[in-house]
């Protein structure tokens, strides 16, 4: 078996300040940019400083005590699916109200960093000469590589500014290496031509063999770098969020159309499919498109699991930074025959004739429990036990969950705490994957077409094939046949389950338009047992949110303002 390199672990021989070339000082004793680009390794190096700004969900490598609420807080609890544990984190100004200009969340200007690596590798890439080492034994397989390397950091320049778009709208977008005086006079460019930008950027790392469909038979076999997927994943998300209510509040059909083709695209090369087993940490599975390659690691362990089976090892102070799935999503959740599930104030609602609803957690989408611990699950060959009293019950600074439900997404149960055992395991964050190619088509179907099962000569699949082959893959029935807005609501809660805690319902709720009703209230679930072993469900209203129509959009940072006036006029509503 051919060995795989992973280029994205921590990055520890990396680390910069900001983009200063004279900090970096690996064995060669090299001390300026010129310096960098003499030798290949170096070179690529530098490539790999630009993928080191990829964003992911969580920062679970932030251990040995360097790491903040914020770094362990996911953005699902920023939404109506979760909540964080630790009170005081700046996550909580997105759900009580206190988010500002000044009290910022997911302050992102760093990706400008990237983007300025970006730039700079992508100027000077174009002048690298490695002639002088045609006779090396190295040389052949140097210029296979050489070839991607200006279209993957082209892809991931548009990949960088697509994460800032859909953060703040209207962006500056620098595409040159600026000194602080010029980056600090560069007004904004619109949001739709950012999003014309990323297409065009795309379409030319798409075009002529630029970037490869896998790096399996390229030099080293390396994995976690961008491939012609990739760049089309990042073109068809552009055109999703660019076709969304938000930014296209007519709902323009050829929006849509645009959409739904790029999604095509992307179904058509046949490169990916669904896969019936979890995708997170498998870097075999054809489902992904891209991965961020991390370290070994335990934190996400640490502070994601139940707090008897971290062996006391969770500082007390640190007890509370978890993130707790809320009954709402739970209720997102079918029965495997495809009925809904509701806790109601009177207990368990469902009209399947299978439900019991003293097992309520039984028979459900399978997806449910790839996202959830709830009652009375086997965790680490235990039984979770949530009810008052259980051995999981507890108020949250003592290790509780505020909704009744612990994280599942992500854990790798075979991490160990217990002294002499401790293990930790590599976290990898999927960036893409193919369901989202899939549920873009759909969405972007229905909305150019208005009709679930149109297709013509282009557009060979429908809205309604593309939704069900999700659901087949996740051993769920098929939803028949409907209306345009019966089938969205059934398409929305689609993206929810299959992406439950992979960063997608903070974004979709906004794209769409609905937060105002879905960011007020977030539930839980209380339980007590009976004397007779039977079990009492509550629904427990746990907190009351504060949403505006401002935060649609985040305010872009008051500091970033000072320094320069041309990013004025800050957001609306801010």
């Amino acid at each position: 078996m051919r060995t795989k390199y992973i280029i994205l672990t921590l990055l520890s021989s990396l680390v910069f300040a900001s983009c200063n070339y004279l900090d970096f000082d690996e064995t060669n004793n090299l001390k300026t940019k010129e310096d960098m680009y003499k030798y290949f390794d170096t070179s690529k190096s530098m490539l790999t400083y630009v993928y080191s700004f990829m964003p992911q969900g969580c920062q679970w490598f932030a251990t040995s005590g360097n790491f903040t609420p914020d770094g362990l807080a996911m953005r699902d609890c920023a939404s109506d699916d979760g909540e964080f544990g630790a009170v005081a984190a700046n996550i909580q100004n997105t759900n009580n109200g206190n988010w500002s200009a000044i009290k910022t969340f997911d302050d992102s200007w760093s990706l400008y960093k990237g983007i300025r690596a970006a730039n700079s590798f992508i100027a000077e890439i174009a002048q690298v000469d490695f002639t002088r080492y045609e006779h090396n034994a190295q040389y052949t397989n140097w210029m296979k590589q050489l070839k991607y390397f200006p279209y993957e950091a082209r892809v991931l320049r548009a990949h960088y500014f697509f994460e800032l778009a859909r953060r703040y709208g209207d962006i500056a977008m620098p595409l040159e290496v600026l000194t602080e005086e010029e980056a600090n006079t560069i007004g904004k460019t619109s949001f739709n031509d950012v999003i014309d930008f990323i297409v065009s950027e795309c379409d030319e790392a798409i075009a002529d063999n630029h970037l490869p469909d896998s790096y399996v038979n390229e030099p080293n076999a390396e994995v976690g770098r961008v491939t012609k997927g990739f760049a089309m994943a990042v073109k068809s998300k552009a055109l999703l969020y660019a076709a969304s209510k938000l930014h296209n509040p007519s709902m323009n059909t050829d929006l849509w159309k645009k959409s739904a083709k790029a999604a095509l695209d992307i179904i058509n090369t046949g490169l990916y499919s669904l896969d019936p087993k979890e995708s997170a940490n498998n870097l075999e599975s054809k489902e992904t498109v891209l991965m961020r390659i991390n370290d070994n690691d335990a934190s996400f362990e640490l502070f994601n699991f139940p707090i008897r089976f971290t062996a006391g090892k969770r500082n007390s102070s640190q007890i509370p930074y978890s993130n707790f799935p809320s009954q709402n999503l739970v209720d997102a959740f079918e029965t495997v025959n495809g009925y809904k599930v509701t806790l109601e104030n009177t207990g368990w609602v469902s009209e399947d004739p299978e439900f019991d609803p003293q097992l309520p957690y039984d028979k459900r989408d399978k997806r449910f429990y790839l996202a959830i611990l709830a009652n009375g699950m086997q965790f680490q060959e235990k039984t979770i036990e949530t009810y008052k009293g259980g051995a999981d019950d507890g108020i949250v600074s003592e290790g509780g969950s505020p909704t009744g439900y612990f994280l599942r997404k992500y854990i790798q149960e075979g991490t160990l705490f217990t002294d002499g055992q401790e293990t930790s395991n590599k976290h990898h964050w999927v960036i893409y994957r193919y369901a989202e190619t899939l549920l873009t088509y759909a969405e972007s179907m229905v909305n150019a077409f208005n009709d679930v099962n149109y297709t013509d000569d282009t557009y060979k699949y429908s809205a309604l094939w593309a939704i069900n082959e999700v659901r087949k893959n996740a051993g769920m029935p098929a939803i028949p046949s409907s209306g345009k807005d019966e089938f969205l609501e059934r398409l929305y809660n689609e993206w929810r389950v299959e992406f439950a805690f992979e960063d997608h319902r903070f974004w979709d709720v906004r794209r769409w338009k609905i937060a105002d009703s879905t960011q007020r209230e977030l539930y839980g679930v209380k339980i007590e047992k009976q004397p007779d072993g039977t079990f009492n469900f509550y629904k427990n209203l746990y907190e009351t949110r504060n949403w505006r129509d401002a935060m649609y959009l985040y305010p872009i940072p008051q500091s970033e303002l000072y320094k320069n006036a041309n990013l004025n006029p800050q957001n609306t509503g801010w």
